[in-house]
């Protein structure tokens, strides 16, 4: 699969801070595939419940490191739903006011794709004109991050994929 000439619906970024869930955890839980919790910020939560969608193609973004950079490819294999983890006293995500009925957060499951051959950091991208419009750029707080088809294409082959 060459995920540069990929059709899909949507192009994302997602970050993670690595110390808490790496590109390398995805790859080695099962079926490479895990569930991507947690979100606690509206607008990152409505992107994840209204319009990332199975199917999606994701730039893994490790952040809150001293060099952040986009390490690799992922897919959407599940649509937004209820993050269980909100409902959990015992979980770090728990949120009391989240209930069944209103569960105010909500999350998606990721599948590993492939590394980056070459990272691409946060100052390569700032760097780059032709990605000043990035959300990461602009925005960078934001935890879910709509990304073009140009600038996928762009960062792919930044990171040495050929788009």
């Amino acid at each position: 699969m060459n995920p540069g000439t990929m059709e899909p619906g949507n192009y994302w970024l997602f970050k993670t801070e690595p110390g808490c869930f790496s590109f390398e955890d995805l790859k080695n839980r099962p079926r490479m595939t895990e569930h991507w919790d947690g979100v606690r910020n509206y607008q990152a939560r409505n992107l994840l419940r209204d319009r990332v969608r199975t199917g999606d193609l994701v730039l893994f973004y490790h952040s809150s490191i001293p060099q952040p950079a986009v390490v690799g490819i992922a897919e959407v294999v599940r649509g937004g739903y209820p993050d269980f983890t909100a409902l959990d006293p015992d979980a770090e995500h728990f949120d009391p006011k989240a209930s069944p009925t209103n569960p105010i957060w909500y999350m998606v499951d990721v599948r590993y794709l492939e590394p980056l051959p070459r990272p691409v950091t946060l100052e390569q991208i700032r760097g780059n004109p032709l990605l000043a419009c990035m959300p990461l750029v602009n925005r960078s707080r934001l935890s879910i991050q709509p990304v073009t088809p140009d600038e996928w294409r762009i960062i792919l082959a930044m990171g040495g994929l050929k788009p």
